[in-house]
């Protein structure tokens, strides 16, 4: 028999020992790449109120650097550690992603191999060995309240073959799965956060005036002066002065005084979050006024707190007067996460991010409950100087030419 024909003999025999082992022996260990297939990914993770620390990685391909993120339960209450322990409104958001990975299995081995973990997505964005910029994927941290972990994964694309299936691998490991799961928590700060600012709906505002000025530091001075008192009459809103009003740029106004974003924060100093939620005004302090002056605020003499860029202050039914007071805008000292954020979110939305100050007070004929509410409002709004987009300021402060037909 030629050699060709015994080497083609010897292969079908051995397919067909391997075909017969397979029906002889159907336990048979399978190969070493499906080993773990179908195994859950975290036992340990038995519920989604063990978790009380949530940690998220994502690398942004802009500036080749991972963005970490972190939510966790201190003290009592849900705080962003990232974000100078800012208040978050966390405790549903968290639960739904660790219920995502309750349970969660490896459902499909894919690869074994490290040299596809840019194709699936799953490069550690910690990782700084890895030369690609390209295919880093979400790392997700779960932890418990000794800060134990939970689960920690790296989720990458979306498997095009499978919907509701995604790309995971663990840390530290080369295989890659698909898993069916819809994990995918947010690292961005306004998604953690209560999202209304002030509390307050366009029907609740009888009263708004745009204060424009801008302060020349060097001749200690305001120009530029407008004041544009608006009330409301009815469905009408009507300027002091008589003139005929542009309706759709106060409807604008209203709508951006009701949902008013916040994509940033900074702590102020404790002395002037002492005096603000004690006697509603600022102190004369040293302290206090570096603080105010490198975020573009300002206290005169006589105590009056001015800005950089004017101010809009909205009175309620219930006689809450709103003060919101425009800053500097947002500078990269130090280029901490909030302030990279911040920068991504005004970028974004077409502006530069801007600090505002702001403040409640009552009315002098404000009922009972407007009085309680502008006390709770100024135990809120003590704490923080806020950040807000360049497209929200655009859309505050208005002008004249801006409001008048």
């Amino acid at each position: 028999m030629h050699e060709p024909a015994k080497t083609a003999l010897f292969c079908a025999a051995a397919v067909g020992l391997a075909i017969a082992a397979a029906v002889v022996e159907p336990g048979a260990k399978p190969p070493e790449i499906f080993s773990d297939q179908g195994e859950v990914f975290f036992p340990r993770l038995t519920g989604p109120l063990a978790a009380k620390v949530l940690e998220v990685v994502e690398y942004d391909d802009a500036t080749a650097t991972a963005r970490p993120f972190k939510v966790e339960f201190r003290r009592g209450k849900w705080t962003i550690p990232s974000h100078y322990n800012y208040p978050a409104d966390a405790k549903d958001r968290l639960a739904k992603t660790a219920a995502a990975l309750v349970d969660l299995k490896r459902d499909q081995v894919r690869s074994d191999l490290a040299e596809d973990h840019a194709k699936y997505g799953v490069i550690d964005p910690l990782d700084q060995k890895a030369t690609s910029l390209q295919g880093r994927g979400k790392r997700v941290t779960l932890r418990d309240e000794q800060g134990g972990v939970l689960a920690d994964l790296i989720l990458g694309h979306a498997a095009k073959d499978k919907p509701g299936y995604r790309y995971a691998r663990l840390p530290g490991q080369k295989r890659t799965y698909a898993a069916k799961t819809e994990a995918d928590p947010s690292a961005q700060f306004e998604d953690w956060i209560e999202s209304d600012l002030l509390k307050v709906t366009a029907a609740q505002i009888k009263k708004i005036t745009i204060h424009n000025y801008s302060i020349n530091e060097q001749l200690g001075r305001l120009e530029n002066v407008e004041n544009l008192p608006l009330t409301r009459d009815g469905d009408t809103w009507k300027l002091a002065s008589g003139e005929k009003i542009n309706t759709g740029r106060v409807q604008s106004l209203l709508s951006s005084l009701t949902r008013l974003r916040i994509v940033g924060v900074r702590p102020k100093p404790p002395n002037m979050t002492a005096d603000l939620k004690t006697t509603g005004s600022l102190q004369m302090s040293m302290e206090s006024m570096v603080s105010l002056r490198q975020k573009g605020f300002f206290i005169t003499p006589d105590g009056r707190l001015l800005s950089n860029e004017g101010e809009v202050l909205a009175e309620t039914n219930d006689g809450v007067v709103y003060t919101l007071r425009f800053g500097e805008i947002l500078t990269g000292q130090g280029e901490s996460k909030e302030t990279k954020d911040a920068k991504s979110t005004a970028k974004a939305e077409g502006g530069e991010s801007r600090y505002l100050f702001v403040t409640a007070g009552a009315a002098r004929d404000a009922a009972e409950t407007g009085q309680r509410q502008a006390r709770d409002l100024t135990n809120r709004f003590a704490d923080w100087y806020y950040v807000i987009s360049g497209a929200d300021f655009s859309k505050l402060r208005l002008r004249r030419k801006d409001l008048v037909r």
